[in-house]
Order: C-alpha cells, then sequence, then structure tokens
C-alpha cells in the first residue's frame, strides 16, 4: 500500500559523482597543471585498464562510440557497394555509422531478447555484405557465437556494436572480445560515463589496431607526416582521468544494477508484464531495464503521476526513420520490432536509486494493474 508519493528520476547523473567528486577533480587538476589535453599519459593508462576489462589485447579512446563503429568499418575497407547487416531496434547510431562510410544498412529483425536473430540475419545475406554488427541492446549479450559461426561461414566481420553493454559476458567472455572489434560508448548516460564524449575500441588484430591509432589522429604518423586522409577523432586526457577514476568504481555499479534489476523481476513476475531474463550463460549490465505490457501508454502516464519517470528506448525504429527512406523498408518488414516499439518501457534502474525507491516503483506498478 502507497501512503506517499517518492519522486524517483529516470537517472541523475550528479548522484554519480557525489562519492568520487574529490576524486575526479584532482584528477583534472593534474591534467590542468600538465597542460596535456590530447591522447597522453592518461589515455594510455586508460586504454591499458578497459583493454584488460574487454579482454582484448589493445584498446584505444576515440571521440564517441559512433566514431568507433565508423572508423572501424573504415579500417576494415567497408565502403560504397558494401551492405552491412545489425538490428532495427537500436539506436540509430548503429545503422548511421554504416551509412556513413559509404555502405547500406541492412536491417534483420530481432529476438524476444532485442537482441538479433541469427536465422534472419542469414537470410538477409547478399554477395555485397560485408559484415555484421551485434547490438547487445540493454546491456544482453547477442547470441555471438550463432553470430560468430555465420559470420565464418560467409566470410563476413563481426563487430560488436558494445555502447550499451560495458562489463557484460558471454560464457564467461567479455563483450567486445569477439568480433574483429568492439565499439564502446562512453556518453554520460552509458554505464561508464565521461563528462562529456568519449568511445573506445577492442581489437585483437595488431593490424587494425596501428591503423586505427593513425586513423583516429588524421592519417598522421607523426606531427609532420600524414599517411592517408583521416579523421580526428581522439579521446581526450581530461575525459580519460576522470574515466581512470571511474573505471574503479563500474564493477559496484553494475552488481547494484543487477540488484535492482532482480528486485524489479521478483516484485513483478507474476504480473501481466514480459521481463527481461537473465540466462545462465549471459551476465547482463542492464543499461536499461524494459519491461513489456500492452498497456504501456497507460502505465508510463500513471507511473509519472506517482512521480516515477521512465523511458521508452525507442519509440520508432530505425527503418521507419525519415533517414531511411532511401533503403525501401516499410511498417510490417521486423514484425517483432515493431510490436516491441509499442509495449516496451524503461524502469529506472541507475546503481544511486534506494531500495525504497525500487520498492516503491514496484509497488506502483502492481498498484497500476490492480486498477486496470
Amino acid at each position: 500500500m502507497i501512503t506517499q508519493t517518492v519522486t524517483v528520476p529516470y537517472l541523475n547523473l550528479g548522484l554519480q559523482h557525489k562519492n568520487i567528486k574529490a576524486d575526479i577533480l584532482r584528477s583534472i587538476e593534474t591534467i590542468l597543471d600538465s597542460g596535456q589535453f590530447i591522447l597522453g599519459e592518461e589515455t594510455q593508462k586508460f586504454e591499458k585498464q578497459f583493454a584488460e576489462l574487454a579482454g582484448t589485447k589493445y584498446a584505444l579512446g576515440v571521440a564517441n562510440g559512433t566514431d568507433a563503429l565508423f572508423l572501424s568499418m573504415l579500417a576494415l575497407g567497408i565502403g560504397k557497394g558494401d551492405e552491412v547487416i545489425t538490428a532495427p531496434n537500436s539506436f540509430l547510431a548503429s545503422a548511421s555509422s554504416i551509412a556513413i562510410c559509404g555502405a547500406k544498412p541492412v536491417f534483420a529483425d530481432v529476438r524476444d531478447d532485442f537482441n538479433l536473430d541469427p536465422a534472419l540475419v542469414e537470410k538477409a545475406i547478399t554477395n555485397k555484405t560485408k559484415a555484421i554488427i551485434a547490438v547487445h541492446l540493454t546491456g544482453r549479450p547477442a547470441p555471438l557465437n550463432e553470430l560468430l559461426a555465420i559470420a565464418k561461414k560467409h566470410n563476413l566481420h563481426l563487430l560488436e556494436d558494445c555502447a550499451q553493454a560495458v562489463g557484460a559476458t558471454y560464457h564467461g567472455k567479455p563483450v567486445g572480445s569477439f568480433g574483429t572489434t568492439g565499439c564502446f560508448s562512453l556518453h554520460p548516460l552509458k554505464n561508464l560515463a565521461a563528462c562529456g564524449d568519449g568511445g573506445v575500441i577492442t581489437t585483437n588484430d595488431e593490424k587494425i589496431y596501428k591503423h586505427l591509432l593513425v586513423a583516429r589522429n588524421h592519417g598522421l604518423v607523426n606531427r609532420d607526416e600524414c599517411s592517408f586522409w583521416s579523421y580526428n577523432s581522439r579521446l581526450d586526457n581530461l575525459q580519460s582521468a576522470i574515466l581512470n577514476v571511474k573505471l574503479k568504481e563500474l564493477s559496484k555499479w553494475t552488481n547494484r544494477r543487477r540488484e535492482i534489476a532482480s528486485m524489479y523481476s521478483n516484485a513483478l513476475q507474476d504480473l501481466d508484464l514480459i521481463l527481461p531474463i537473465d540466462k545462465p550463460h549471459e551476465k547482463a549490465v542492464y543499461h536499461t531495464y524494459i519491461i513489456q505490457t500492452k498497456k504501456r501508454d497507460l502505465l508510463k502516464e500513471y507511473l509519472a503521476g506517482q512521480g516515477i519517470d521512465t523511458k521508452i528506448h525507442y519509440p520508432l525504429p530505425i527503418h521507419l526513420q525519415d533517414a531511411a527512406k532511401e533503403l525501401g523498408y516499410r511498417k510490417g518488414d521486423f514484425p517483432v520490432t515493431e510490436k516491441q516499439t509499442d509495449t516496451i518501457l524503461s524502469l529506472p534502474v541507475f546503481a544511486e536509486l534506494t531500495n525504497e525507491q525500487v520498492n516503491y516503483v514496484s509497488a506502483s506498478i502492481r498498484n497500476f494493474f490492480k486498477a486496470n
């Protein structure tokens, strides 16, 4: 029984920094004193630690997660006339990165867990297909073994879009270590967040790594010589210093997200809802905790009235965006994605939520279903 309203924001970024603010400010002061703002020692330190986290030989910082995907594809020679298969239910950057490197985004529908359906991926392959981008949506690993087998069978690259999945594992192995590259976002809304934009590329391929080191910095082999035309996509040393502080907290934050997810699942399991399911071989990191109900809009409105902020990730799938018109897709082409678009609702799941807030969200949802 709810007796009073408890305010529950969808996210509170300020709370994340409360206990580590002094350490972050010290790290910023060090960078200000050094005058080393682009790349530098803190970035090298962050890259080394991130490679260890991802279980790869190499990691390099770039300006954002979109650039991580874009530069990875350019490094593999993907461009005009090529096709890359990905999911239509992701954030648009999964597809826009394909388009801006000159290739054609091709979509395959997803399974109930929001990740690519391997059987439909294989059906979408043509003689123009060069790669598959597996999106670990919501922080849950995609079916990597199946997708890798398909990629190997058809001589394709598998790239991992790990923007929402830092710290997730599949059969005990970190995401970002399976594909030719793993592409991570460090956007402020992500589980490991810079205080601004940032991204990381992971790989075990030394040749690709060495190419990307040059490609992220105008194609410069040194201060005065350029070996090929390229882009400016470097991770700021200031952000790296902040991220090095946050890396120490990531495991704790991930465990708390998983604890909150478990609290929701235990409290809501008997309701007419579709809830996330943790499979034995997966460790999801719950960038989002998404429930599904045909009463989504009514529930969202009710929760807002109770002081609870929720989101929809994402209300319009990529294949129905205006930007995708030239691809020729129509409503009905990806029925699972489109059905989910009408039913999905993301509950607050950030690590700083209190048990009182989590219980209040659950109780509010239960009250809604009692009345509806």
